[in-house]
């Protein structure tokens, strides 16, 4: 019979709320491609493994005038969306968190320029936006006022919440999204917290993974799942509309001296 033990910490971390967007491509073969990104090695969190641009919500994602500059999206839909009605400007900026991170990581850009137009990212000054936002979180929303932009909100679909189980000393409360990626902008690593970017259909990162030769984590494996199989982006987006979410928080487990990680509805969870 094997033996389980579940690590205790006395004290578990408040998880930090964060955001994390799962950007998808289209293929020329017909196939479509999801935008991973590699932690840097020195990283506090998920070192060297491939992950969806993504992290932590700030104080600054949420100014009083957010709501303004997002299209498709107002507060109160986003906090019914999320289940948070008793505060619903801490729900918009869960999509505002998961498009800034994905700017400051990937350097793209889910948004439209004065009357719709395509926002030109590779433009030297956005390159000085971006590193700003390197610096100071505050420098997004001075961005987004000087060029006049409007956030693409309403194009992110919130399709699944995983909390970091309670025995790991960071903790993070995510916040998880799709959407299409903007065309003519390409993922550039921003060299500090992220050192390589690839797109891949769902199947190969995954088999990839299954060879070792790609670092995945379990709520990235588990998400890129859900995408596995689709014929094109549009159809995979479409398997998350109507999707029920419910809050995923994994328990570590040791068995027989061997570390394991269940998910609720698993044997031993």
């Amino acid at each position: 019979m094997a033996h389980y033990t579940v690590p205790v910490k006395p004290t578990p971390a408040r998880p930090a709320p964060a955001a994390t967007l799962v950007l998808l491509r289209d293929r020329p073969d017909g196939a479509f491609d999801v935008l991973l990104i590699r932690r840097h090695d020195a990283s506090r969190f998920a070192a060297g493994d491939f992950v969806f641009p993504g992290g932590k919500i700030e104080a600054d994602d949420n100014p009083d005038d957010a709501a303004a500059w997002c299209a498709g999206l107002d507060p109160a839909r986003a906090a019914r969306v999320l289940g948070l009605e008793a505060d619903p400007r801490a729900a918009l900026r869960y999509w505002i968190g998961a498009i800034r991170e994905t700017f400051e990581e990937a350097g793209i850009l889910l948004a439209s320029g004065p009357g719709g137009a395509p926002v030109p990212v590779g433009e030297p000054r956005f390159t000085a936006y971006r590193r700003a936002c390197h610096a100071d979180n505050r420098a997004f929303w001075e961005m987004v006022r000087a060029e006049r932009l409007t956030l693409a909100t309403g194009g992110l679909v919130y399709f699944a919440h995983w909390i970091t189980p309670d025995t790991q000393p960071l903790r993070f409360d995510t916040r998880f999204f799709a959407a299409p990626a903007p065309a003519g902008q390409d993922a550039v690593a921003d060299e500090r917290e992220i050192t390589e970017v690839r797109w891949l259909t769902p199947r190969a990162a995954l088999d990839a993974s299954g060879r070792g030769e790609l670092s995945l984590r379990r709520p990235t494996m588990t998400n890129l799942a859900l995408f596995d199989g689709a014929a094109s982006a549009a159809e995979a987006l479409a398997r998350l509309d109507g999707r029920p979410v419910s809050t995923i928080q994994p328990r570590v487990v040791m068995v027989d001296g061997e570390r394991r990680i269940f998910l609720p509805g698993d044997p031993g969870y």
